[in-house]
């Protein structure tokens, strides 16, 4: 089932969303110019490429985002368009979007990178001359700069245009929209900061963004106040500026937080931008209050996919263990987020763990998101679709959609997958870490010198990683290749005659497998890890899922859905944990999956003693009328499960993850 699609050959060292400062005080550094070839991730990102992004400046225009620009440019007239205030960071993330998709350099760019141009001269005709820009605010329908911090959604908009200019920087060179951005950012750092410093605010965004952005501009051009700036504004976090309330992550500060809390997507990017600084500055207070607050998120508040936040109120990340199925929010946004905070600190401290979430995330929680097509959308991404679901439409559907009256998540999506090759690999100076395996091309700093690797895999239908090194230096140096936390068995071997790799040359230490040697051209290692499919249960506290299993194989969670199960629903299916799952090879399915075949029960009914009642006594209890009839055996079926991220591609109907054992 191995595929190619086209691909860059373009021998680009340009950097992606993250590239740390000369003084950084992280573990790891992301690798320059990495490339993705072929197989399972080259084929979602070939429909981001050739249809997700394509299509972005026509939904822009149809929502009314760019009318709004050109109103505030004085090159169109009319009144504002759409229902929030941050609608301009829409087309900020598909600027940003376009951006890394010019920087992979393959097929006809020349009309994406005409689109890009046209709407960056726009953005830059609507600020205005002191560097502010939010057209909510500038047509009036805010009633002033900075009068609703916490809903105004100014700096969080700022954050994206900031995120934008800087990708297209290190895309393609162009310094319009950097200009631009900066501009803004220097408009901000005259109107915010402490009551001691003269400025007129001492305040913060309601929704953080802003801060991680402002990292990453300080990154790129080397303005030490964009740090310190963004610095303050995680600093006000927390001291009651927005009423203590936890959606707008202000109730505790952050340094002093023990879980996370409110608003998962804004919770995440705080934590991004906290990661980030303390990559910076070396403060150990924030890395501590990092690793402890995803710590408390990944073993408490995070859904078998990856997903996080538990609640449609207030997209909220919910107490400890309360992980619903049905009523799980897990907003695409959220998975983004809790990527983009987890590489963060797999950088920062070399560790696994966070590269392993990063993998759930992506091929379940994240993936989810968009159809395999690249046209439709799920803003949220229920672990269930219950029997006789009626759909409200709007945001919170869970029926895939063309585009959204709040449209953060297609335009996020596009960005990750044209930028994702960055998240994949990186290097400490004495080697290569390969975090994510993706058929592709990988280098960095070994021993002083570069070091160069290819990668030929068809993971994650098939088990087998082959790393070829292609150029080494002279010197012994590192290739370090995570084992996911799922996989029980692997074994590594020389790629031509086969034989293990010697223990004491692969050492296995906190989630990666080491091999340190004299490297040569030609050499090759082969990493395969077990795929055997698998039946998970969760711990006993999520009381939404006790006494139900789930399939899993390598790092996809799979799913039934109600198109392979025809004669009934899924909300009466069981599964027998005692029968060992199969798997089968389904090319001519959902773009090419491998199925996870199980023994199942549909279960009849049970007799009540009033025919209505849907409660009734266990069989074994003994009421005046004698024992309660326990219900028929059922009857036996064969269950088809498909991988997660593929499900709602087809017919609507019901779906489930968590299967009752019983």
């Amino acid at each position: 089932m191995s595929r190619t699609v086209p691909t860059s050959t373009s021998t680009s060292t340009a950097t992606g969303p993250v590239r740390l400062g000369p003084q950084a005080r992280a573990a790891l550094r992301p690798t320059a110019g990495p490339t993705v070839t072929a197989g399972f991730w080259a084929e979602r990102r070939l429909a981001n490429a050739r249809v997700s992004i394509p299509q972005g400046p026509e939904l822009l225009e149809s929502a009314g985002n760019l009318h709004n620009l050109r109103l505030v440019a004085g090159a169109e007239e009319g009144a504002f368009e759409g229902h929030y205030p941050f609608v301009d960071s829409d087309v900020y993330k598909w600027l940003e979007a376009a951006s890394w998709q010019l920087a992979q350099g393959d097929g006809d760019t020349g009309a994406l990178a005409a689109e890009v141009e046209r709407i960056i001269a726009l953005v830059a005709q609507a600020q205005e001359d002191d560097g502010y820009l939010n057209t909510w605010f500038q047509t009036g329908k805010g009633e002033g700069r900075y009068s609703d911090l916490r809903w105004g959604h100014e700096l969080y908009c700022a954050g994206h245009l900031i995120q934008a200019a800087v990708a297209h920087h290190r895309a393609t060179g162009g310094g319009q929209l950097l200009a631009v951005a900066r501009r803004f950012a220097d408009h901000i750092d005259s109107v915010f900061g402490p009551e001691h410093s003269g400025r007129p605010i001492d305040g913060f965004d309601g929704h953080p963004e802003v801060e991680t952005a402002l990292v990453e501009l300080y990154r790129e051009t080397g303005e030490q106040r964009y740090l310190d700036l963004a610095g303050y504004f995680v600093d006000r976090h927390g001291h009651g500026l927005h009423g203590n309330e936890a959606y707008c992550q202000d109730r505790v500060p952050l340094r002093e937080a023990e879980t996370v809390e409110g608003h998962a997507v804004r919770q995440l990017y705080l934590l991004a931008a906290a990661a980030d600084l303390a990559t910076e500055t070396g403060e150990a207070a924030l890395t501590e209050a990092s690793e402890r607050l995803w710590h408390a998120m990944a073993t408490t508040k995070t859904h078998l996919t990856g997903g996080v936040g538990a609640h449609h109120d207030k997209e909220d990340f919910g107490d400890p263990y309360e992980l619903p199925n049905e009523r799980a929010y897990c907003e695409t946004c959220a998975a983004i987020a809790s990527i983009q905070f987890s590489w963060r600190l797999a950088l920062l401290t070399g560790r696994a763990r966070y590269s392993d979430l990063i993998e759930r995330t992506l091929f379940n929680g994240f993936l989810a998101g968009v159809s395999l097509d690249g046209e439709t959308w799920l803003y949220v991404n229920p672990l269930q679709v219950r029997d006789g679901y009626v759909d409200a439409g709007g945001d919170q559907s869970s029926r895939r959609t063309r585009w959204f009256r709040c449209a953060c998540c297609p335009p996020n999506v596009m960005r990750l997958l044209a930028s994702l090759e960055h998240y994949l690999s990186s290097t400490d100076g004495n080697g290569l870490q390969l975090h994510q395996y993706a058929s592709g091309r990988f280098s960095g700093d070994a021993a002083g010198a570069p070091a160069v690797v290819s990668v030929n895999t068809d993971y994650p239908r098939d088990g087998r990683i082959r790393v070829t090194v292609e150029q080494s230096p002279e010197q012994p140096w590192t290739l370090s290749l995570r084992i996911p936390e799922w996989c029980d068995r692997y074994s590594l071997r020389h790629g031509g005659s086969g034989d293990p790799v010697a223990e004491a040359e692969a050492v296995a230490a906190e989630g990666w497998l080491r091999v340190e040697r004299t490297w040569a051209p030609g050499d090759e290692v082969v990493l395969e890890l077990d795929l055997t499919p698998r039946l998970v249960v969760a711990d006993p506290r999520v009381d939404a899922v006790r006494g139900c299993a789930a399939i899993e194989r390598g790092p996809l969670v799979y799913c039934l859905e109600q198109a392979d199960h025809p004669g009934g629903g899924l909300d009466d299916v069981s599964i027998d944990p005692a029968v060992p799952l199969t798997v089968k090879e389904r090319p001519d399915l959902l773009g090419g999956v491998v199925t996870v075949l199980a023994a199942g029960n549909r279960s009849t009914p049970p007799p009540t003693a009033s025919g209505w009642w849907p409660y009734r006594a266990r069989p074994e209890a003994q009421g005046e009328g004698g024992p309660v009839p326990a219900p028929d055996g059922g009857t036996a079926i064969e269950l088809t499960a498909i991988p997660y991220y593929a499900w709602a591609n087809r017919s609507s109907g019901a779906m489930r993850i968590w299967l009752p054992t019983d």
